[in-house]
């Protein structure tokens, strides 16, 4: 019985009815039953597939019933009879379907099933850059207009650039320091070297006067780019291969670039050290964390580089060591130059590029960095922090939504200056979606509850549980696709999609949940336990249909369970037709679903029924009442009432 008990379906309301003795219509009122039916309903479901009935809906229920509780080989089967008899399912199906495959190892037919499943979800590489000959320009003018953008007031006629924030100060390079007569110029770009220099930080991002960072890590060649943790005890920054005295040179005798650490001792930066993939060979720059600080981004152009230099991002293990480090590869990269990289506190990649379309030069981008490690759309952050000149080393605070970013644009005050900016509206559009969880019967909150969000190709994206009212909350992003999943113990786990509209906004999404165990008593629906609403005729008849018949399966296997459980079988209709067509027509399919009951083995002592027409609406929906079809269709209902156990 291993977890049968998750499959259950419940049904709890109970119904007191006319045809009782009083004793029981007492019993009833008091909820005094002490007798009990429990009714498996996969099980039930499995007899009657293997009576050869066939349903998508209860092959759907069955692979899904088995799929999340771990038996995959049991899914299989189910989900084989499904896609046996219809592909035209959800492409969650597909999903899995394959997923259950691998665990059988087939898996060259897990391979075709997830390629369809790729096709239907809509899989894309996101590495085109100009795919289906979109207008880039439309796209970067309908991101723009989103910042309030002013010189930073730190600037000097010279190169100012690359920001960061530590301990309320901003930390910038700069290639002010001209004091000295041996005070050299960089051959390449034909400015001083630049120094690492520090001023206040105030309100709205007001900066005080500059003054030079400590001088253990400023040396005699360039130093640029900082990123400080967060406890401030490490600095990474960009330095020309020179440490202790020593200048490293490549094989065509340039110095290039690499990243260095330094710890804080006693107020002094200390123990200064490259890191274990710098090289020699090529460079190594520009380094930022993760908010968690588990990840390291940074720019270079070693080997594996895609263009002439690429976004890397390498592992920070616990006790200091660093992993490999792995190209960001596409969608992020290009041919050209991607540089400059920044991640906020909502996992938001920023980074300078000309290899993406962009007004010229330098652009700055982002992307979002998915919960896989994989990349949203790269979105040009539009006008006003792009110029036609070189824009890059983006930095925002993600709850002021203030910062600053560097430009050569025209009309600075030097070579590269230091802007401030208010972002004024997010370009990634977001939602709240949230929903309310309960019982699907009772209506009752389920508090708890675990709810798990996928995107649409299933990759997780987080798990919450339901507060003290029922609710769950996640933040998504416009006009995507997620799969929502919620469990609940002694209930069934139950998955749907919900697609997020593109403004930004709010999306609610309930979700009711089946009770794991079907209990019923003397007054309750038996079909209840099986979603029976209606047994189908067709159109002005009472001939029992084969879906019709199915669901007449579920009752009787049950009947076959429990010989001592008798019914009352009613028909209804809606208040459309005749009040007297209405009635007769329901009591022969009332009569008809006795009839077929008798003549498959149960005994008609057992039964009773007849048909009330419209005579029991349960809403407004009389004679001269305007109602909808959804409304008229709750009062089109079958019911199966216990009225013996």
């Amino acid at each position: 019985m291993k977890n049968n008990i998750l499959f259950y379906i419940t049904i709890i309301s109970v119904f007191s009815l006319n045809i009782y003795s009083q004793k029981a219509r007492v019993a009833a009122a008091d909820k005094k039953y002490d007798n009990y039916a429990f009714v498996d309903a996969i099980k039930t479901y499995e007899r009657v597939a293997e009576k050869g009935y066939k349903s998508a809906d209860m092959f759907q229920k069955l692979g899904n019933a088995y799929y999340f509780n771990g038996e995959l080989e049991k899914a299989a089967q189910w989900y084989g009879e499904l896609f046996a008899m219809t592909t035209e399912v959800e492409p969650a199906y597909y999903y899995r379907y394959a997923q259950s495959l691998r665990s059988i190892d087939e898996n060259d037919k897990a391979d075709q099933i997830m390629e369809k499943f790729d096709k239907m979800s809509g899989n894309d590489s996101r590495g085109e850059l100009f795919a289906k000959n979109e207008n880039y320009m439309d796209a970067i003018k309908a991101n723009s207009g989103r910042y309030k953008v002013e010189n930073a007031g730190i600037n000097s006629p010279y190169s100012d650039y690359g920001t960061t924030i530590y301990k309320n100060k901003i930390v910038f390079a700069s290639a002010r320091d001209t004091g000295s007569l041996g005070h050299r110029k960089h051959t390449w770009t034909g400015q001083f070297f630049t120094k690492l220099y520090v001023a206040d930080v105030g309100e709205q991002m007001s900066l005080g006067s500059p003054a030079k960072f400590e001088k253990s890590i400023n040396s005699k060649f360039n130093e640029s780019t900082p990123v400080f943790t967060k406890d401030g005890k490490t600095i990474y920054f960009t330095r020309n291969n020179y440490l202790d005295g020593k200048k490293g040179k490549d094989g065509n005798d340039n110095t290039l670039v690499k990243i260095y650490k330094a710890s804080l001792e006693n107020e002094k930066w200390v123990n200064i050290t490259e890191l274990p993939f710098d090289s020699d060979n090529y460079s190594t720059a520009h380094p930022v964390l993760s908010p968690d600080e588990k990840t390291m981004y940074f720019v270079s152009d070693m080997p594996g580089t895609i263009g002439l230099s690429d976004l890397f991002k390498v592992q920070i293990n616990e006790d200091g060591t660093f992993g490999n480090p792995v190209n960001l590869g596409r969608p992020i990269n290009t041919e050209g130059r991607e540089t400059f990289p920044f991640v906020n506190d909502d996992n938001e990649i920023y980074f300078a590029s000309d290899g993406h379309p962009g007004l010229g030069g330098l652009d700055i981008f982002v992307s979002k960095i998915n919960s896989d490690g994989t990349f949203g759309k790269v979105q040009n952050v539009g006008m006003d922090a792009n110029s036609p000149k070189d824009d890059f080393g983006y930095w925002i605070d993600t709850k002021s939504r203030r910062g600053f970013f560097s430009s050569n644009r025209s009309g600075g005050q030097g070579y590269d200056d230091i802007y401030k900016f208010l972002e004024t509206k997010k370009l990634l559009c977001e939602q709240e979606l949230s929903g309310k969880v309960t019982d699907s019967i009772t209506f009752e909150i389920l508090v708890g509850a675990k709810i798990s969000l996928f995107d649409k190709r299933f990759n997780p994206m987080g798990t919450v549980n339901t507060d003290d009212k029922g609710i769950y909350t996640f933040t998504v992003e416009c006009g995507k696709t997620y799969n929502v999943r919620a469990e609940k113990e002694d209930y069934t786990t139950k998955e749907e999609s919900v697609t997020i509209a593109d403004e930004n906004g709010k999306t609610n999404f309930d979700i009711a949940l089946e009770k794991a165990k079907c209990k019923v008593t003397v007054g309750d629906d038996l079909g209840k336990c099986f979603g029976i609403k209606m047994i189908y005729f067709d159109f002005d008849k009472s001939n029992i249909r084969q879906e019709a018949a199915i669901d007449l399966e579920k009752i009787l296997d049950v009947l076959n369970q429990y010989p001592k459980m008798k019914l009352d079988i009613r028909s209804h209709t809606d208040s459309r037709g005749s009040y007297k067509y209405n009635e007769a027509l329901s009591d022969r399919r009332a009569k008809s679903t006795i009839n077929w009951l008798i003549t498959n083995g149960v005994n008609k002592n057992r039964l009773v029924g007849k048909g009330y027409g419209e005579n029991q609406l349960v809403n407004k929906c009389s004679d001269g009442v305007e109602c909808t079809e959804e409304e008229h269709q709750l009062n089109r209902r079958s019911e199966f009432l216990i009225t013996e156990l």
